[in-house]
């Protein structure tokens, strides 16, 4: 089987403290910290025998918080990069953590998510860690949350960043209308796939990967068929993959998450983003991306 596991630990903390992010300039307990590592560990053995199984996977991590200050973290990001079975391990990360460990990875299987967050962070020193990742040969997109008090410097770090180098612009949806024309032209100028992001997608009932080929894990390996679906259906260590795949129509009324909407076959994102997905690094040429898919309106 092949199939994308999300995984997300008890791990709660962050060290920048962003207006919209709950979790920031929080402190883990020593006792969350260490059972954050164990379960990790435990995840960690888990993958490393399904190859034996038959299964090809790709990991994505997304913990609450910041992962790469954790050794943990790294150390589990170079072992599944040098395992044969696995496909892809990737991070969401601020790159705020020391990245000495990438020179241990396999660039052909690992990849950054890095979220920039202006006022956390100088542009030059995030540009510095950046080109850190870049200059391993590691691939990486860089994104950051399209709030009006940060465009100028969203504008600037695309200016910076190597042309090869996708930034992408996450849409602020929680005040209603908040964008006006020529707020959206202004951010499509800087990431061509905006309007993807932009738009909720009406999922309810519908055909989704999530629960047949994609699973969200838990810490302690219960599994759920997606990160907003509360509905535990399995548990990993128990009912293995054969046991946790079947077809399930999404439960949730809408779809707003690019982590999410990417798994809905309908909307074929595939065929921008390719092997890319998860990290969310799209083909790097529009003209490779098919006729019909501009025809759906989602590129202008």
């Amino acid at each position: 089987m092949k199939a994308i596991l999300y995984y997300r630990g008890s791990l709660s903390s962050c060290n920048y403290d962003c207006p919209y992010c709950p979790f920031g300039k929080t402190r883990d307990s020593a006792a969350t910290l260490a059972k954050d590592r164990e379960n990790l560990a435990a995840f960690v053995r888990w993958v490393s025998e399904q190859g034996a199984a038959g299964h090809r996977l790709s990991v994505f991590f997304n913990p609450y918080g910041e992962g790469l200050t954790h050794r943990w973290y790294r150390d589990a990001m170079i072992t599944l990069s040098h395992m044969e079975h696995v496909d892809k391990v990737a991070i969401q990360t601020n790159l705020s953590a020391r990245l000495d460990f990438t020179a241990e990875l396999n660039p052909a299987k690992a990849a950054f998510w890095a979220t920039y967050h202006p006022g956390q962070v100088s542009e030059e020193k995030f540009l510095a860690q950046c080109m850190t990742v870049y200059e391993q040969g590691i691939p990486f997109s860089v994104g950051s949350v399209g709030v009006h008090g940060a465009f100028a410097a969203i504008a600037s770090l695309r200016g910076a960043l190597p042309e090869d180098v996708y930034l992408w612009v996450n849409a602020y949806k929680d005040k209603p209308d908040y964008y006006t024309e020529e707020d959206v032209s202004f951010l499509s100028g800087i990431d061509p796939y905006f309007q993807i992001n932009a738009a909720d997608y009406d999922s309810l009932g519908k055909t989704c990967n999530a629960g047949s080929n994609v699973f969200y894990v838990q810490g302690a390996g219960l599994v759920k068929r997606c990160y907003k679906d509360r509905g535990v259906i399995g548990n990993l260590y128990r009912d293995g993959l054969e046991g946790l795949a079947a077809q399930r129509s999404c439960r949730m009324k809408v779809c707003d998450c690019y982590i999410g909407y990417i798994h809905m076959p309908e909307l074929g994102l595939e065929q921008i983003y390719g092997p890319g997905l998860l990290e969310r690094i799209p083909y790097s040429a529009a003209e490779r991306i098919p006729t019909e898919l501009r025809e759906t309106g989602f590129l202008r």
